[in-house]
């Protein structure tokens, strides 16, 4: 296999499938099934979710409330998406662990690298919530910092469009899709992949990200079998 520790990064609008907000049983059945047909595949996998379905701090601060608060009540909303996913991999026979960044002994374990890292080597799927347990940082930084820390080999961004364009390819009919883009390209360009604080610990840790569609049946497994699939990000 190309990849053997990878960090998956699911947006939580992507949870709502046709709905307004919450949760779609389906689409996170679907996601289930996609993440179990990879775990034959030997490979140890971690995931961060975000919390957009539920709530945005970004939103709080545009009500009017504290942007401190609004965080802290956006990364409850990424624990409530991580349980979702934890007890639909667990339908699928899948052994999973969450872990949270903040305190909650009773729903998941606290973070902790070392311990994140043994239950990847045991083949346990390792779910990080409450995105770094700071307020001024998305999940992306998130996910960014995990994979930093459990030193996985690439993050797998899976959003609803099939890779990285030169514009917004659902506002653009003309927008052209890259196969492959360096770092330095996407800065240049002035590409929206992640924000700057994720994309910048990624480009001076030399960690590939690979953004594809989730949504599309077999891709996950497609990437991990090394077929071209989505758009990759590296310094190579």
């Amino acid at each position: 296999m190309k990849y053997q520790r990878i960090l998956l990064k699911l947006s939580g609008e992507a949870l709502m499938g046709d709905q307004e907000f919450g949760i779609d049983n389906n689409r996170i059945k679907q996601y289930a099934a996609e993440i179990h047909q990879i775990i034959g595949l030997g490979i140890e996998i971690a995931i961060v979710i975000g919390g957009g379905n539920i709530f945005r701090g970004v939103q709080a601060e545009e009500g009017g409330m504290e942007r401190t608060q609004g965080d802290y009540m956006g990364m409850l909303a990424t624990m409530i998406n991580s349980m979702a996913l934890q007890s639909a991999l667990e339908l699928q026979g899948i052994q999973t662990r969450l872990l949270s960044a903040i305190k909650m002994e009773q729903i998941a374990e606290p973070f902790i690298r070392r311990r994140a890292v043994r239950h990847l080597e045991k083949g346990r799927v390792v779910i990080f919530g409450a995105g770094t347990g700071n307020p001024y940082f998305t999940t992306d930084t998130a996910a960014s910092l995990r994979a930093i820390e459990i030193e996985a080999d690439v993050i797998l961004k899976g959003t609803r469009v099939d890779g990285i364009y030169t514009s917004d390819p659902e506002k653009n009919a003309d927008a052209v899709r890259y196969d492959k883009i360096s770092f330095k390209e996407v800065f240049e360009k002035g590409l929206n992949i992640m924000d700057m604080t994720a994309f910048t610990l990624c480009n001076e840790n030399n960690l590939p990200i690979i953004v594809f569609d989730m949504n599309k049946s077999g891709n996950l497994k497609a990437i991990l079998k090394g077929e071209k699939v989505g758009s990759i990000v590296s310094n190579d």
